[in-house]
Formats: C-alpha cells, structure tokens, sequence
C-alpha cells in the first residue's frame, strides 16, 4: 500500500494569518475570540455577539481582483494553500497528478444572503454575475485547483463540520488509488453572518458569553454552553512517500489511517453511545496498523457544547480502556471557537504540528472539569509527548451523524 506523507501546511485562523504564528498563539494558550464591532445586536437582536474572526482579512493578503471574485470561504482557502505549497518548496507536478481536495461545510454562504438582499433592496439586475460561482460549496476546491493548475481532480466533501477531515481522509484515497502524486487537502468555512449566527442561535448550540467572549469556549468544563463560531482555513499538502522522497521533500509526519462512519441516529445531535466515532478510530487505527496503545495523542473534536463533548470523551474512554491514562487529549476550539468545516482540517495541522514538536497544545478555559471526564486533558500549558515513534489521531464530527477520525504518526 502507498505510504501518504504531509509535506506542507497552511493555516489562517483567528489565532494567526499563517501557520507558524497560529500555532505560536495555540501553544501560548491565547484566544483568538473577541467581540463582534458591530450592530447586529440592535440590529437583528442577534443574541451572540462574538465569534473566532480571521486574525488577518484575506483581503490584506490577496489582490483587489482575487477579493472580488471569491466568497470568503474560497479567499480563506487560497491564502492557506498558497502557504502550505511554499512550505512543502512549491513542488514542480505533472498538473494531470496533480489534484485539490478542499472542504466547506456550507459555501459561500455570505455570498448567498448579500446576493438576495442585494435582489430584494435593489432589484435581480444588481445581483452580481459571479454570485454563483462564488457561493457554490465546491467554490473553495475549484478556486485551489485553478490557482495550482491542478488537473487530476478537484474535490468538494460535504460533511458539516467533519468535512475538512473528510477532505484530508479523500486525499489519501486519491493518492493510493494511484490517480495523483500531489494532493492539496483541507478545508474552510467563512460563516459569521447575523443568518448563519441566527440559524445556530435558535438551536441553542452557541455559547452566550457575551460578558467573556475569550472564555466562552470551555471543552469539558462543567460550565460549557455551547460552542464559538470561528472562521479560517487549514490546508495540508498530501504527497505519496515515494514521490516526496524522490523529490527531497521534508517530511512533517505520515497520514498513516483514516477512519468514517455515520451514526445514523438523528440530523443534529450524535448517537449518545459514540458507537460511531469509537468505530471511526478503530477504522483509523487498523488502517495504521496500530492500537490505541500506540497513540500518544488525541486532538478532540470537543466543541464545548453540554451533551457533545461527553459522547467523544466516553467513546475514546471506552476505546483506550487501560491505556487512557497514556493519550494526552487537547481541545483547540477553546482557543479557535469552531470553524465548521475548516475545523478538521485546521486540527490536523495542529496535530501534525503537535508530532513534528513533540507538544500538546493546551485546553483553556477549563476551570471545572467535567468529574466524567476520563482522559488526560492537556490545560493551560503545552504538554510535551514521548520521545520515539508517535502516533496522534485528530478526531471531526458533523451534523448528520458524520464522524471522521485521522491518524498521523512520525514515521
């Protein structure tokens, strides 16, 4: 089987316009969470007014027209890829080995709400010619895919906020199916919009700490109440370990196993067991050919809702048995908020990072640990991890029942 090696990253977060400078912030503990400067509040009587905004606008990074012409899903995605390609040293690909696979949960959906407004207050003919190229939820991977020139596919996974993961566990597949060489994976979402904040408010899934934006996010706490919009892009470029070798690229870690299953059980809320997401690390961990015991490393999906949380951290509980005092877990939405469909694949440069430092991010926030809660969570200070071969799993859930578990390791 064809071994998969990580060979760039990319990253614009709220915590940092790149990757050095988010995983900088992450590992000092800092929160990129802050308040909205605006009037939606009076406005729309929207009832959270903060979220996890870009740290840089795309729109300070690329030219007037790029802006234009793309939704912020798809600037957002750029600017990571152009990232992640440089890191890995701008690889010269055949274009037809070439492809993209680059996730959003919802598209353009910024896009979509101004182009009806801009229909309802001034008329169809003012709507923009490029509104539906731009708010398509493939938008982010086609505008990748003609950045790079890349020929042998552009993929769009779909899977609520599991959907960058699912976009990482795709290029894989692309890879070993011997279809490309080079893959630019990952995932984006630009959702902080007074619609897409109503539509999750009216759930109740977002925290309402309007009183303490940066300690909102609060995985595990006894105290959580939902999760932080976030917004921003990770990307990670996916090379076959024979082409990467050939070519002299560094090596940050192998994405040795991936995991999917789907809950069936309700369009929103997991299935209370996590049967699913245990079955998705065990997928992961055999297509590894590995055990838990090997995993020194867990990022959590763990959006500090009440139920959600619980679920993941029973199901790795269950799956770790004797050795959950051995895996270290982190929770980086608390520093992030959630980006939706950017969140899996933002985590897994986390994770990758994590491995090629040897360091665990911390938790924040956490104050009152959920007495559940049966797994050593990494707080405040970054935890260092064993010396040796490594293996870390990155864990992306989604409504619909979507579970997807990475499993990365040093060699």
């Amino acid at each position: 089987m064809t071994r998969v090696v990580v060979t760039g990253i990319g990253a614009t977060s709220p915590l940092g316009g790149d990757a050095p400078t988010t995983w900088s912030a992450a590992l000092a503990g800092t929160s990129g969470v802050t308040s909205f400067d605006n009037d939606w509040d009076e406005k729309y009587g929207l009832p959270v007014m903060f979220g996890g905004q870009l740290a840089v606008d795309p729109a300070d990074v690329l030219s007037r027209p790029e802006t234009k012409r793309m939704d912020r899903s798809a600037q957002s995605a750029v600017v990571a890829a152009r990232e992640a390609w440089a890191d890995a040293g701008s690889p010269e690909v055949d274009p037809y080995r070439l492809a993209t696979s680059v996730a959003s949960g919802i598209g353009g959906v910024i896009t979509l709400l101004e182009s009806w407004d801009t229909a309802r207050e001034r008329g169809a003919a003012r709507v923009l010619p490029m509104s539906v190229p731009m708010l398509m939820p493939n938008s982010p991977t086609a505008y990748v895919s003609l950045d790079f020139g890349a020929k042998a596919g552009a993929h769009a996974a779909v899977s609520a906020c599991a959907s960058g993961a699912e976009s990482i566990a795709r290029g894989l597949e692309i890879i070993q199916a011997g279809r490309a060489d080079v893959v630019i994976a990952g995932g984006t979402e630009a959702p902080i919009h007074p619609g897409p904040m109503a539509d999750f408010a009216a759930m109740k899934a977002l925290s309402t700490r309007n009183d303490d934006p940066a300690g909102a996010s609060r995985p595990y706490d006894t105290s959580r109440d939902g999760f932080v919009m976030g917004e921003g892009a990770g990307i990670v470029i996916l090379e076959s370990e024979e082409y990467a070798k050939a070519r002299g690229a560094r090596i940050y870690a192998y994405l040795s196993g991936t995991g999917m299953t789907s809950d069936a059980h309700h369009i929103a809320a997991p299935a209370p067991d996590g049967e699913g997401q245990r079955r998705a690390m065990e997928f992961a961990l055999a297509e590894a050919g590995l055990t838990i015991a090997d995993v020194a490393h867990i990022n959590a999906h763990a959006t500090s809702t009440p139920v959600g949380d619980m679920i993941e951290a029973r199901a790795i509980a269950s799956l770790a048995a004797e050795h959950a005092d051995e895996i270290v877990l982190s929770a980086t939405k608390s520093m992030t908020g959630h980006l939706l469909g950017g969140a899996g694949a933002l985590e897994s440069v986390f994770t990758v990072l994590a491995l090629k430092d040897r360091l665990a991010p911390p938790t924040i926030n956490v104050t009152e640990p959920d007495p559940e809660l049966a797994v050593d969570l990494v707080r405040d200070t970054p935890r260092e991890l064993p010396a040796g071969d490594l293996a870390a799993i990155n864990n992306s859930f989604g409504f619909g029942g979507h579970n997807v578990a990475l499993v990365f390791t040093t060699a």
